[in-house]
């Protein structure tokens, strides 16, 4: 019997449960499928939303040849081989009446961020001639796992977790739809405990249900669910978007000086086997940014702590980043040589390679000298306080301010 993943995947747009903001009546890609009009596309969202069942779905109404892909198995050898089967394909059924299914066929690419740069390239020539149509699927944000030129050829969706409702109908699909689950005569005493544990994905809801039914019991309900499932799996992606996310919460809460939410966030990562070396690294890039001449000693600290896990790893790097996590929150902030030098550096873009005044410049040689290289340079320390009023901009930035003291 086939998993009750695979025996609930819906047939059809009407069947398909969540993305009514890209599959609803009006939606934007419920009218593109209606219209007969695909154009490569790339499906982000994370595990178990839908993103290989909408491909199906979209393949089977347009009546499309629909070839499938998965980057942890295939290559440029694969992506090539269905390339040049579409090619054939379109030169024997070549005209105005060709049949429907000898159009554009649809190549699906499961988790296409795996896929190398080199890889990718190779869909390139395929996408922009129209010989193949792309639907890839990424838990990963496309901005940094897809390569800039087929990005733009590529329209991005975006998929939400499925919320109560669409879990709640989806589970109620399986106690009227499904035969074996039917015959079970399962009753539902209360779904807390199911929902919280599905997360949003209706994959991971399917499969608590096959498991709890399997276990021989007649009842689902929290204290069910919780004894099959024994512990709550933490939803962290290290190599995903959440990744991205959390990530970006713990800096935020930091440079917020909130030490309660910044080592939440932390847990967070360490719970989720994030690698030390990444959330140290992040710390010192923060104590220069967000702290900086506040108070230098926190990027030592910070330094300290990246040398310190890269020596020690976890379980027991959790405590010097606990430690520089607080520190760093608890400091006083000042991001002011942050603004200084994209300041300087957008000036710089602006004004290109102005020279440098002849009496900045170094004279090594009697050339350079007889040139007036280093003429009129005032040596600060042969002044009282080490001092002197001098001008050490170029003469068209004179006057400019790029660092501005709190």
């Amino acid at each position: 019997m086939l998993p009750l993943a695979e025996r609930m995947r819906p047939k059809s747009l009407d069947e398909y449960i969540g993305q009514k903001h890209l599959v609803g009546q009006g939606a934007i890609l419920r009218q593109m499928i209606e219209s007969g009009n695909i154009a490569s596309f790339i499906l982000w969202g994370p595990p178990g939303v839908g993103k290989t069942t909408l491909a199906r779905i979209i393949a089977h109404q347009l009546q499309r040849p629909f070839y499938t892909l998965s980057a942890v198995t295939s290559g440029v050898k694969e992506v090539r081989d269905v390339i040049d089967k579409a090619k054939r394909n379109a030169s024997l059924n070549s005209g105005l009446f060709a049949p429907a299914d000898s159009r554009s066929p649809i190549l699906f690419i499961d988790e296409i961020h795996r896929f190398s740069k080199s890889q990718q390239d190779s869909l390139l020539g395929a996408v922009e001639e129209g010989t193949i149509t792309l639907i890839g699927a990424t838990t990963e944000n496309p901005s940094f796992e897809v390569i800039t030129p087929l990005l733009s050829r590529c329209q991005v969706y975006v998929l939400k977790s499925l919320d109560k409702d669409d879990l709640m109908e989806l589970l109620n699909r399986v106690l009227t739809k499904d035969e074996y689950i039917k015959s079970l005569g399962l009753q539902i005493k209360d779904t807390e405990a199911l929902l919280r544990y599905s997360g949003g994905d209706a994959r991971k809801l399917l499969n608590i249900i096959e498991l709890v039914s399997n276990s021989g019991a007649k009842v689902i309900d929290n204290e069910t669910v919780t004894k099959q499932l024994q512990q709550n799996p933490v939803a962290y992606d290290k190599d995903g978007e959440m990744h991205y996310d959390i990530i970006s919460a713990f800096i935020k809460s930091v440079r917020g000086s909130d030490p309660q939410a910044a080592i939440y966030w932390l847990a967070r990562m360490i719970e989720g086997g994030e690698d030390p070396k990444f959330i140290a690294r992040r710390l010192v890039i923060l104590a220069s940014e967000d702290i900086g001449l506040a108070n230098p000693n926190a990027m030592l600290l910070a330094n300290t702590c990246f040398e310190v896990v890269n020596k020690i790893g976890w379980p027991e790097g959790r405590i010097p980043l606990a430690e520089t996590t607080i520190y760093l929150a608890t400091c006083k902030k000042d991001n002011s040589a942050y603004l200084a030098i994209d300041a300087a550096l957008e000036k710089v873009r602006e004004t290109g390679n102005l020279p440098v005044p002849l009496y900045l410049r170094n004279a090594p040689t009697s050339l350079m000298k007889e040139l007036g290289y280093a003429d009129g340079y005032k040596y600060p320390h042969d002044y009282p306080g080490h001092w002197v009023e001098q001008q050490y901009l170029p003469d068209e930035l004179k006057g400019t301010v790029f660092w501005k003291k709190d």
